[in-house]
């Protein structure tokens, strides 16, 4: 009877209005909640297959909760060089494992080091592909290749000498025969300082040889730490120009490192052949002739420890050690997918992959439609409490509507029940 349907309409009602209320309460409690979704209440209307002009039932009302996922959050700048956020689409790929965990998904990155070294924030562990120095992914940017982020992977730095440019004027003025020296640092693989002499010798008119004595640790001058073999010849123009080196390009080569670093192969910039921004032959005009060096640069890099880790607005994880040199280690991933809101919510913020929402396609930042990642930067929760206390209210009047439907209900029956006594 309508009766009935009345109150299970009323009825209805108050449960839909029930769960749209403790949506609004999960909203607003998570407001200050990083990279958090809001959920909103979508109503719909039950009909029943009498609800027609001449007899009416009452359906009611079903309410279902829509996750606002692709909903983006504003970016606000941290103090953590280690938090990150997305602009655009995407997720962060995470695991509740450091090797082979299962793979989920989050936009909060609040990530911090834990004494392992891993990127880890609520016991996930953020994904990325390794890299070389340089930035670049080594192997391919593919689900197989996804390694949890370990900051310890490369915890020491050193590089070896590969290059030295020299910029010296050797006095022309010097007669066939005489020596001078010069020194130049070099670094071996592991990362030791070490001191190679340099011998200039006049062999002729507008020509010179150069040679290396075995280098010495540059806190013992007295112990050779390796062997250094092969000599320059140099010929200059008659003003004053390099001419040509013998062999081109220059290389000395250090073998056997006492302390077990690898064979070193340096490169010797001397100049360019018809130039003088490299070495030169000029007068000195001085009584005893000398060599003046302008500059002996040489690349390599001695020992240091790893000092910091950040994040870059690339997604590169940069490692900075005490010598001062910085270098890529790995690169985040963003997971994309093709409809993002069918992920399963599930606590901290993780969402995993369905069939509504398909499976996750790996990007590198800003590419194929994926999100920018910004380092030092989280994403902010999209709760507006301004608007949910609007439909906190509206939630509250439907509700009080709806009960009194039941007492409206309730009074009718009491008078149908009277009027049968």
């Amino acid at each position: 009877m309508s009766l009935t349907g009345a109150l299970s309409s009323a009825i209805s009602a108050l449960s839909a209005q029930s769960q749209s209320l403790s949506m609004i309460s999960d909203n607003i409690a998570n407001s200050d909640t990083t990279g958090y979704k809001t959920t909103s209440a979508m109503f719909d209307a039950l009909v029943t297959a009498s609800s027609n002009a001449t007899s009416y039932a009452s359906g009611g009302v079903t309410v279902s909760g829509r996750a606002n996922i692709t909903q983006q959050g504003l970016l606000a700048a941290t103090s953590n060089a280690t938090d990150v956020a997305i602009q655009g689409s995407g997720f962060f790929a995470v695991s509740n494992s450091t090797s082979g965990g299962t793979i989920s998904y989050t936009r909060n990155g609040a990530f911090t080091i834990n004494n392992a070294g891993y990127l880890e924030n609520n016991g996930n562990y953020l994904e990325g592909w390794r890299t070389d120095a340089d930035g670049n992914v080594v192997g391919n940017e593919s689900a197989s290749n996804l390694t949890a982020i370990n900051t310890q992977v490369a915890s020491t730095s050193g590089s070896a000498t590969t290059k030295t440019t020299v910029a010296a004027n050797l006095p022309s003025d010097a007669a066939t025969g005489d020596t001078y020296t010069s020194s130049m640092t070099v670094y071996d693989s592991l990362g030791a300082a070490n001191s190679m002499q340099v011998t200039w010798t006049k062999t002729g008119t507008n020509t010179w040889s150069a040679s290396f004595a075995n280098p010495t640790s540059t806190s013992d001058t007295t112990t050779a730490t390796g062997t250094a073999s092969g000599t320059i010849a140099i010929t200059f123009n008659s003003d004053g120009s390099l001419a040509s080196t013998s062999p081109s390009p220059a290389t000395v080569v250090v073998t056997g490192w006492t302390d077990g670093a690898a064979d070193s192969s340096i490169t010797l910039n001397l100049g360019t052949v018809g130039k003088t921004d490299g070495l030169t032959q000029y007068a000195s005009g001085e009584t005893t002739p000398s060599v003046n060096v302008t500059s002996i640069d040489s690349d390599g890099l001695s020992y240091g420890k790893l000092s910091s880790v950040s994040i870059g607005k690339d997604g590169v994880v940069d490692a900075t050690y005490s010598n001062g040199q910085t270098i890529a280690i790995y690169k985040i991933a963003v997971a994309t997918f093709a409809d993002p809101n069918g992920l399963s919510a599930r606590s901290d913020g993780i969402y995993s992959a369905t069939v509504t929402s398909g499976n996750a396609a790996l990007q590198a930042s800003g590419e194929n439609g994926a999100g920018t990642i910004y380092g030092s930067e989280l994403e902010s929760s999209t709760t507006d409490t301004s608007s949910q206390f609007s439909s906190m209210i509206s939630a509250q009047q439907a509700y009080s509507a709806a009960s009194q439907v039941i007492s409206t209900v309730n009074k009718m029956y009491d008078t149908l029940i009277s009027a049968m006594r």
